[in-house]
């Protein structure tokens, strides 16, 4: 492959890291500010919430398409035209949401909408680490970091605020005049690249083994719940098909001369620890902007905006720290850092153990500045690491591959989460229905007080009939409740395990020496 080189743009740096984040920081917006408005879409269409969740994975199985294919469709179109064909298909497909009739109208309109989104953030990582000299990486990825984390984290909150005071359609009009803009900046401001090799062949067989995987995959995890897993046959005969879809497309890539991308990347060992570490950040963050929201206005019978305004402590620290993330990772080891903000990570998810329908605002909103700050010190270091060790010609398609990862295990905890909370839910109803019974003294004392209530306003047989139902809605609360602490047990001791891999990284020994002369002096 010919050696590409990145020609240094005459626009100042801070001009071309706005014009390629502008649109990156959007497409990262629409995938979270969609989940809390998800009842308010199912009810103007008339559709149920099952069926209303293939706006988010419809999105996420384009955009995770896509994100594979950046690297090989900006060799063919040339980085300038390429970014401006996926802005406006992006804008096209926001246009197509806003004006969508019907649920299978807006499903088409989310997956052109995720066609436009997925290039968007490896080719903008890749181009911030081209652009950005050495000593100023850390702020390449700090701006990074906000774009694509920061957004992404703000779009509870700002999903929450449009549906809550104006029309959700809102959610995806504002993307409009934010892709022409971006489309202008564009092609002022990024350079072409000097020298390009145009893909020769095209691997028509890997893109599409990609599709049915990713496809047949998402669809499995979010009707394996409905159907009960593998007791229905069609669950496992797709799930078959989704394995050997998976196994042929690694084969076909690792054994053709012009694969859609390059696997043998994972070879590098920082790259490989550093996608493990990024994707499990994506997981623990996205998670909880799925589980946290649901809660509190399924459980707690807060509003959109306010279910939003619980997550947006997070923003705040976020911020903060991107301000002060560079020179921590100038006077520390970035392993250290990633180590302590999985700690942060763990510890925030923690809080989430004491879980009761009784919590305050508060006790919501302080784990989410520890969330913030544990984001930071992870995702940061992990991405000025991840493609360091890279030679620039795999710059994007290392990008790519580990965006693709990120991006796959977003789709897989959409759907995940929701479904181990429901499974947990019907192994603690199991659990707690012994209590219903009628050898149960306490439960015949409840009951009994329950009956004489009703029974003010109503017949015996009906009062009985109402307690009987208001304590087995009791019972279903409280199993639900329990699943949710269940749930978050287990994304803490993920985040926890996870720590000692931060020590794999690979650091540059010329970066000690810096540090050792610093202190000498």
């Amino acid at each position: 492959m010919a050696k590409v080189i990145y020609k240094h743009s005459p626009a100042p740096l801070w001009l071309v890291a706005f014009s390629i984040l502008l649109p990156t920081s959007f497409a990262c917006l629409a995938t979270s500010a969609t989940n809390v408005a998800i009842p308010h879409i199912s009810g103007y269409f008339g559709s149920t919430i099952d069926e209303a969740n293939w706006i988010i994975t419809s999105y996420m199985i384009a955009n995770a398409c896509l994100i594979l294919m950046s690297g090989w469709l900006e060799n063919l179109m040339g980085r300038k035209l390429f970014l401006k064909v996926f802005i406006s298909i992006f804008t096209l497909g926001s246009l197509l949401c806003a004006i969508a009739p019907n649920l299978n109208f807006m499903v088409l309109g989310r997956l052109i909408q995720g066609i436009g989104g997925g290039p968007m953030t490896p080719v903008s990582q890749a181009i911030l680490l081209a652009a950005f000299p050495a000593d100023k990486k850390g702020i390449a990825m700090s701006l990074y970091g906000i774009a694509v984390m920061v957004f992404a984290i703000l779009g509870p909150t700002f999903g929450g605020f449009i549906v809550d005071n104006a029309d959700w359609q809102w959610i995806y009009l504002v993307n409009i005049p934010v892709g022409i803009l971006s489309i202008s900046m564009v092609h002022a401001n990024i350079e072409e690249l000097e020298t390009r090799k145009k893909p020769v062949k095209t691997d028509f067989l890997g893109m599409l083994t990609l599709v049915l995987w990713l496809l047949s995959m998402q669809i499995v995890l979010d009707k394996g719940q409905q159907y009960n897993w593998f007791d229905c046959a069609w669950i496992c005969w797709l799930s078959g098909f989704s394995v050997c879809a998976l196994v042929f497309f690694i084969i076909r890539e690792l054994e053709s001369s012009a694969p859609l991308i390059n696997l043998r990347l994972f070879k590098d060992r920082n790259f490989l620890i550093g996608t493990i570490l990024s994707a499990s950040v994506n997981m623990l963050v996205f998670s909880s902007i799925v589980l946290v929201p649901q809660f509190l206005q399924n459980m707690m019978g807060y509003t959109a905006i306010l279910s939003g305004y619980a997550l947006a402590p997070r923003i705040i620290s976020c911020v903060i720290m991107m301000i002060v993330i560079n020179p921590l990772m100038k006077l520390f080891d970035n392993r250290i850092l990633i180590a302590i903000g999985f700690f942060f990570l763990g510890i925030s998810i923690l809080f989430f153990m004491n879980l009761n329908l009784s919590v305050s605002f508060i006790y919501i909103a302080i784990p989410q500045v520890l969330m913030g700050v544990g984001v930071i010190m992870t995702f940061i270091p992990v991405s000025a690491l991840v493609l360091g060790t890279l030679p620039k010609t795999e710059l994007t398609n290392g990008a790519s591959l580990h965006n693709l990862c990120k991006a796959t295990m977003t789709a897989v905890i959409a759907s995940v989460a929701s479904t181990l909370v429901a499974k947990h839910s019907q192994i603690h109803q199991g659990y707690l229905v012994d209590n219903l019974s009628n050898f149960n003294i306490v439960f015949q004392q409840k009951l009994a007080n329950l009956v004489t209530i009703f029974a003010s306003n109503a017949s015996t047989t009906y009062a009985t009939v109402k307690a009987n139902s208001y304590l087995y809605k009791s019972l279903l609360t409280q199993s639900r409740l329990m699943a949710y602490v269940d749930v978050f047990s287990i994304f803490a001791l993920i985040s926890f395990l996870l720590i000692p891999l931060a020590f794999l990284f690979k650091i540059e020994k010329k970066r000690k020496t810096i540090k050792i002369h610093i202190m000498h002096h």
